[in-house]
């Protein structure tokens, strides 16, 4: 693949889950397995290519990190303040860090030049995902370098007020998992009906697969296309007759978003309280 990464020595601080999928698909995308290296208390095994220590290198004992990104708990934070990470001047700090705000992390590193909070989710392991960003101060370079990095992860959005990060968190970042469950009580519901589990399964599946992409690629909102699929007096409109009743889909998931992004807010606050 040919996308236009940056080419400056990236430090990735902490790389479970999120962090590992990101790292995958940038090398997939070309990045230089021999320009990362990766915190990993663990040692756990990385790609082929790239560097794993167990702790924080000394800034004096490493050429300059261009990209330095965080992307263990939240709740470690505190760990880092006051440590080696505090040396480091990068062009660019990366949080992926739910619900950590911009003065923690310069708390953390006060020699980085710019700060930029990510949140992306976890199709961003097939490039299909989605990379919410803000930025706070941050120059235009900056900027387009961490877009550029982000890109062959999926759709990249900058969020211009931090205050509505904690919303995208819910929104996007949580998603996927809201996507799944909802893949998984489609599939419980055709098996109600007297489907074999595994077949009702493997329908349910396919058939948001095809929606999404159709949705994806239309030009009209997913809420005209589920009105044009539902013909007056017939079967899918009797579904959605259910779904949209003021106590339906939409009053659930205005629940489930505003839970996710009150916890993100907590977390904010214990971040700021550390």
């Amino acid at each position: 693949m040919n996308h236009d990464l940056p080419h400056g020595r990236m430090l990735l601080v902490g790389c479970g889950n999120m962090g590992g999928a990101m790292l995958r698909r940038w090398l997939d995308a070309g990045l230089e397995a021999s320009l990362v290296t990766v915190v990993s208390p663990s040692g756990r095994a990385m790609p082929q290519g790239v560097s794993v220590v167990t702790s924080v290198p000394h800034a004096d004992a490493a050429a300059p990190f261009d990209i330095v990104m965080l992307g263990f708990k939240p709740q470690q934070l505190a760990q880092f303040r006051d440590g080696p990470l505090a040396a480091h001047a990068p062009r660019v700090l990366i949080s992926i860090l739910a619900g950590v705000e911009h003065t923690p992390l310069a708390a953390v590193m006060p020699r980085a030049r710019s700060i930029v909070r990510a949140m992306p989710n976890l199709p961003v392991a097939i490039g299909r995902g989605v990379v919410a960003l803000n930025a706070d101060g941050a120059d235009a370079a900056a900027r387009a370098a961490v877009e550029a990095l982000m890109r062959p992860l999926g759709l990249v959005e900058w969020i211009a007020r931090a205050d509505q990060f904690d919303d995208v968190t819910a929104l996007a970042g949580c998603g996927p998992g809201f996507v799944f469950r909802f893949a998984d009580a489609l599939a419980q519901a055709g098996a109600a009906l007297g489907l074999p589990g595994d077949q009702a399964a493997r329908l349910a599946l396919a058939t948001l697969e095809g929606a999404a992409i159709m949705a994806a690629d239309s030009p009209e909102t997913p809420h005209v296309l589920a009105d044009r699929v539902a013909s007056p007096g017939g079967s899918t409109r009797a579904g959605l007759d259910v779904l949209d009743r003021p106590d339906g889909l939409v009053s659930l998931l205005g629940k489930t978003l505003a839970a996710s992004a009150r916890r993100n807010r907590e977390m904010a606050q214990q971040a700021r309280s550390q």
